[in-house]
């Protein structure tokens, strides 16, 4: 069983968390943090499609650079 004090904390974290997402949604620059946002998930994919592409790229290389030295 909660006490007064855990369910007082609770509810006081809830009002702070909701007063922080209207600020981030309504505030100054809440624009700006949107754009930033969609910046940053842009870029971490872009970072992960190159690593991605790079691993492939390598091991393509050591694949066929093993059959290569198999024929001679």
């Amino acid at each position: 069983m909660s006490t007064i004090k855990e369910r007082t904390l609770k509810e006081l974290e809830n009002k702070v968390n909701d007063l922080e997402n209207f600020i981030a949604k309504r505030g100054i620059g809440s624009s700006y943090l949107s754009r930033a946002e969609k910046i940053q998930r842009n870029i971490n994919i872009g970072l992960f499609v190159g690593g991605v592409a790079i691993v492939g790229g390598i091991l393509a290389y050591a694949l066929l650079k093993e059959d290569d030295e198999e024929d001679e």
